[in-house]
């Protein structure tokens, strides 16, 4: 069964590529790499003739960020990534109907997978208002009312900016998003937090208490474990890898 096909491969995209036969499907080993080094494979149903990543793409996207779904804008960009490379998406897999070309189905759907996971590479650099809309989508799918980009005042009568307040019925929260790809800005951003949690103490000690939460951008390897360890003296720390775990500390 694999003979036929890994020959066309050898023949006509060289050895860089190498052929199997995983359960009844050829798994094409291909010389690509996601972002984080793991090896494209894609593999050929031959009585469909159907190329395929398995779906391994977006299992991989989806895991790279905290909601663990991809975002509007994603979708608009995958959705164009189909396009320019003619993919097929069914059930969360990519896939790639062989005409005449075996070679060329190869690297097309390769290169439209590594576009795909480009769409996480594009955020290794984002903006903290970028992750904010994400948070704010998962707040909206939580049904938690929230507001943005709101000022409050301190016992100093200075005037701090937080990301967000929830309004929960068994709790109001403050939440400031600490997140940048400098370890410099880390720095910065920390004391920024801390100032302000000190400043808005006298918030957490009335009749209604406001709950102080810390919201690290843990996909980005800037923070310390002393960054950690000044915020969580004055508030709850979470990270956007764990969106459970902070949607409990909102509810509770």
């Amino acid at each position: 069964m694999t003979s036929a096909p890994c020959q066309l491969i050898a023949d006509t995209i060289g050895q860089l590529y190498t052929c199997s036969e995983v359960n009844g499907l050829v798994r094409i080993r291909t010389p690509y790499l996601y972002p984080d080094g793991d090896v494209i494979d894609l593999f050929l149903k031959p009585e469909t003739q159907t190329l395929t990543d398995l779906g391994e793409t977006l299992r991989w996207l989806d895991l790279q960020t905290f909601r663990q779904s991809l975002s509007k804008k994603q979708e608009w960009f995958l959705q164009d990534i189909q396009v320019t490379y003619g993919l097929e998406l069914y059930d969360g897999m990519l896939l790639v109907r062989v005409q005449n070309n075996l070679a060329e189905a190869i690297t097309r759907l390769a290169q439209g997978a590594i576009a795909a996971s480009n769409l996480w590479l594009l955020n290794r650099t984002r903006l903290a208002s970028t992750v904010n809309d994400d948070l704010a989508d998962l707040l909206e799918e939580r049904q938690i009312p929230y507001e943005r980009d709101i000022k409050v005042v301190g016992r100093s009568a200075r005037s701090w900016s937080m990301d967000f307040q929830t309004r929960h019925p068994r709790r109001s929260t403050l939440i400031k998003v600490l997140s940048t790809g400098n370890r410099g800005a880390a720095n910065s951003k920390v004391n920024n937090a801390v100032a302000a949690w000190v400043d808005l103490n006298q918030l957490q000690l009335t009749t209604e208490p406001l709950h102080f939460i810390s919201l690290f951008d843990d996909s980005l390897d800037v923070w310390s474990s002393s960054h950690l360890s000044q915020l969580a003296e004055f508030s709850n720390i979470c990270y956007l890898s764990q969106p459970e775990e902070l949607i409990e500390q909102l509810v509770t």
